[in-house]
């Protein structure tokens, strides 16, 4: 069973259930147990065509002529090998990487290690490694068990924001004094306030009147500020994630920090229905030119200058530090069946989502969702 999304229309979704797909040699079957649901997701659905997310996993058509309508929205978590035609993988193992709202997947497994597999469907192979790739559970070093809702939720929104981090330390900071980030209650905002706030980075955060508090209670932000009151920001150099998308915000913090704005980076849109301003659309934006952030690039790029190891270790080390100051505030909930993970999606959608809350959602509704 699938949950499928209108790309046309991201608040009409619908329940399939196609026939279940026959192995061919070298395949093999993982039931998906849970994964985590986000602001983050909403930005995949957003940014589906432009950075070609809906392509990992394709939706079924309604009927003829409607291939491209339906799209299955990518989502991190866990699930278990069922059933196995290939020697890279056996029954019974788990996994960790990127799944569709799906009860399971079927997945060609091509270059494997003791670490884990890469997934070669044809479909896939042009898309970014980072995003095929499957760990084992059983030797990966970050595994821990007890923190399985942990690791999916916030282990991608956490290891975009240590991308975020280190782009601007890989370019010490582009000269800037301060970054400054939109949707400050965002997990992944957080995440980047937490590395810069780390590292003696001077960080303000952009969020909405009704999450002021919130966000200054973390303690990351050395300023916190509502929408409008952008006008209220230290001009002084400045470097800006955008993970909001709001047009509006963009504007008025370019206008606000023209001339000393030094970059400008798309992160995410959690902010995806915002209607622009008349005034935001006449007006030409101040340099910067906004550019999106595609954290595989940073990536890659650190990968062959440190290795693969080496990364690991880094971004490990900042994830033990993380997840263990996140437990004093983060509030997990858990979603089963499709009705209620649609539930999740359309608050999500909406934009309303409280930021203590972590939602952990599985499609199986006759087992107990792992902890």
């Amino acid at each position: 069973m699938d949950l499928e999304v209108d790309r046309g229309e991201l608040a009409t979704m619908r329940q399939w259930d196609g026939p279940v797909v026959d192995l061919g040699a070298g395949d093999a079957r993982v039931r998906i147990d849970a994964f985590g649901l986000s602001s983050n997701n909403i930005s995949y659905a957003v940014f589906g065509d432009l950075l070609r997310y809906w392509e990992f996993f394709p939706g079924a058509p309604a009927e003829a002529g409607t291939e491209e309508q339906w799209g299955r929205i990518p989502v991190w978590g866990f699930g278990d090998v069922v059933e196995s035609r290939s020697p890279a993988v056996a029954v019974g193992e788990r996994l960790y990487g990127y799944f569709p709202m799906s009860t399971e997947l079927v997945l060609t497994p091509g270059r494997s290690d003791d670490r884990g597999i890469s997934d070669v469907a044809p479909h896939r192979a042009e898309m970014a490694g980072a995003y095929s790739r499957y760990v084992r559970c059983a030797s990966d070093p970050r595994y821990r068990a007890d923190r399985e809702a942990h690791q999916m939720l916030l282990f991608p929104l956490f290891y975009t924001s240590f991308v975020v981090d280190d782009f601007f330390v890989d370019r010490h900071d582009i000269g800037a004094e301060q970054v400054v980030v939109s949707s400050a209650s965002s997990k992944t905002a957080i995440g980047v306030a937490f590395q810069g706030h780390e590292r003696g980075m001077r960080m303000v955060g952009l969020t909405s009147a009704s999450n002021l508090d919130f966000v200054a209670s973390l303690g990351v932000y050395d300023a916190v500020l509502t929408y409008d009151d952008v006008a209220s920001l230290d001009v002084v150099p400045s470097v800006f994630a955008d993970i909001a998308g709001n047009r509006d915000v963009r504007s008025a913090v370019h206008h606000r920090l023209d001339g000393v704005l030094a970059h400008s980076m798309t992160v995410g849109g959690t902010h995806w229905d915002h209607a622009t301003s008349a005034e935001a659309d006449a007006e030409a934006l101040p340099n910067p030119t906004p550019e999106f952030f595609f954290a595989p690039t940073q990536i890659a790029k650190r990968t062959k200058e440190w290795g693969r190891a080496e990364v690991e270790a880094r971004v490990g080390g900042a994830w033990d530090r993380y997840v263990t100051w996140v437990d004093s505030w983060v509030d997990f909930r858990r979603a089963r069946g499709a009705a209620a993970t649609s539930a999740v999606y359309r608050e999500l959608l909406a934009g309303s989502p409280d930021p203590r809350v972590g939602h952990l959602c599985t499609l199986v509704e006759n087992e107990a969702t792992p902890s």
